[in-house]
């Protein structure tokens, strides 16, 4: 295991360690630009409560496409409902994004970012609304218990019930049980990224993909996308380091591989999965660690680095043109697994 990380490592600064000195894209800056002018601060500057608070990445993509007079149809037409899952550890509030037609729909389990301490359902809409509206699947977006006031592994247990709940009850909402997909964002890609390996562990129906958008997967803040990307916006190593610090009751517990992804022995066995990254991101090197022992372990694995962009760009394809591509590249790999989990 550790020779794996330290070959990863040393592939990852011989190959693939990009410009300390890239820059955003335009329509990428337009957006940083805007999410200034709103009055957003780095995260590590505040305390929770401010960082809750606060305008979001995706406030500024919405202020961006207002300005620019962008409409949100179709994939805002997209039907919603709230539900509440029940739990052991107490309700997850949920939301439903719903396609037209009869089903029963392949279905889609969405946990949203934000370091597991910020962000919600109404924060990561763009998401699952794009999914739903490019897959013609239900997403049943996730919300999960947030640090501090509820500390790891609270989100990891809570990950896991929501994905037990919806193969229990898929067919409740019209959805198909033999057709689900794990997907999230960041922290949420690594909560979807547990759900899989502890599906394998405990001997349970796996989902038929996995789709990890910038997924946090090791705890070495010391990466060259680290060094690069130390200052960046809206995500550097010091607002991830904020994130450790409200999240884990002492730093080692970061180490664990619900966290640590690329502390485990083997990803043999797990579903085809999607890694989209960013260039701009702290968190780009550790995807691509991950996207390297996946491939080694024989997981069918399509990786991609979007060049120009930064952590939060996803979500923001009616105004970033790589947030376009990156989900066109997402539903490519969500809908050849439904064919496939069909047929």
């Amino acid at each position: 295991m550790l020779i794996r990380a330290m070959t990863c490592a040393a592939a990852l600064v011989a190959t693939t360690a990009l410009p300390i000195w890239a820059e955003p894209s335009q329509d990428m800056k337009a957006v940083l630009d805007k999410l200034s002018e709103l009055g957003a601060k780095p995260v590590h500057t505040l305390d929770v409560g401010e960082a809750r608070m606060q305008a979001s990445p995706a406030d500024a993509a919405k202020a961006v496409q207002w300005t620019n007079r962008i409409p949100s149809a179709p994939e805002g037409q997209i039907a919603t409902r709230d539900i509440t899952i029940p739990t052991a550890n107490g309700p997850l509030p949920a939301r439903l994004y719903i396609p037209e037609g009869e089903g029963p729909f392949p279905v889609i389990v969405y946990y949203h970012g934000g370091g597991w301490v910020i962000a919600d359902l109404n924060t990561y809409d763009a998401t699952p609304r794009s999914l739903t509206h490019g897959t013609k699947a239900i997403t049943v977006s996730v919300d999960y218990r947030h640090a501090p006031e509820h500390m790891f592994p609270a989100a990891h247990e809570d990950a896991w019930n929501a994905y037990s709940w919806v193969m229990e009850n898929a067919a409740s909402f019209n959805g198909d049980a033999s057709r689900v997909a794990v997907a999230g964002e960041s922290a949420g890609a690594n909560l979807a990224a547990n759900v899989s390996l502890m599906a394998r562990e405990r001997e349970a129906t796996l989902p038929v993909h996995e789709l990890l958008v910038y997924p946090i997967a090791g705890n070495d803040t010391t990466t060259p996308s680290y060094t690069e990307n130390a200052e960046q916006v809206p995500l550097g190593k010091a607002d991830m380091e904020w994130f450790i610090r409200h999240v884990f009751t002492s730093p080692d517990q970061a180490a664990d591989t619900r966290v640590n992804l690329l502390g485990h022995e083997s990803f043999e066995g797990l579903p085809s999965t999607t890694v989209i990254l960013a260039e701009l991101d702290p968190l780009r090197s550790e995807g691509e660690a991950l996207a390297k022992a996946m491939e080694e372990d024989g997981v069918p694995v399509e990786s991609r680095v979007f060049t120009g962009v930064t952590h939060e760009f996803f979500g923001m394809g009616k105004v970033v043109g790589a947030a376009k591509e990156a989900n066109d590249m997402a539903i490519t790999g969500l809908n050849a697994a439904f064919d496939a989990a069909e047929n």
